[in-house]
Order: C-alpha cells, then sequence, then structure tokens
C-alpha cells in the first residue's frame, strides 16, 4: 500500500490511480511499484487530494495523459502513410465486427 492517507482524495482519484495501477501491472510492473507510480501520476495531475469542500478543488492538468499523448503521436508520425492506413482499417474492421457482435448479443 502507498504511504500516506488516501481519506482526502475524492472518489474519481481513486478509480484514476486503480485504473492506471491496473495498467502498470498489466505490464509486469510489481504490485506495489504499480500503485506508487499510479498514485504519482494522480497527484501529478490533480495536485493532491482535492477533498477539502464545495468548489475548493483544483482542476486537473492532465499533464502525464498530455505527456503519452505525445509519445503516441510521435510514433505514428515515423510511420509510413500506407502503415497507418492499414492500421485504420484493421482498427475500423474490429469496430464494425465489435458492433455486430454487441447487436447479436442484445437479441
Amino acid at each position: 500500500m502507498p504511504q500516506g492517507d488516501k481519506s482526502k482524495y475524492t472518489d474519481k482519484q481513486k478509480r484514476k490511480a486503480e485504473h492506471i495501477a491496473d495498467g502498470y501491472e498489466e505490464r509486469g510492473v510489481p504490485e506495489a511499484e504499480a500503485e506508487r507510480r499510479a498514485w504519482a501520476t494522480v497527484n501529478k495531475d490533480s495536485g493532491g487530494g482535492n477533498k477539502s469542500g464545495s468548489g475548493r478543488g483544483h482542476p486537473d492538468t492532465h499533464a502525464s495523459s498530455h505527456k503519452g499523448g505525445e509519445r503516441g503521436g510521435k510514433a505514428s508520425a515515423s510511420r509510413s502513410a500506407a502503415e497507418r492506413s492499414a492500421s485504420a482499417k484493421k482498427a475500423a474492421e474490429t469496430r464494425k465486427r465489435n458492433a455486430d457482435k454487441a447487436a447479436h448479443a442484445s437479441q
């Protein structure tokens, strides 16, 4: 468990930290390290706990998300137009297939 009292964090911040930690664990990071990194990310994005009263929280900066998005953009830019197009076609086919599955499941 990460150090410190988490009672001053909002439910949204707690959910966010849990989701980030799950992502790290899926990539093979040990559980304790994943939790530590997750809370560091939440603190960076939101400036720490926000549960201090109505209208007294701080807006999230999404700094870490922005950083990850930039990295992803650079990776995409280094690929050829044909590779990007093939990837987009594959993604569209997957979305179509998943939509068809969802339509059949609801019947």
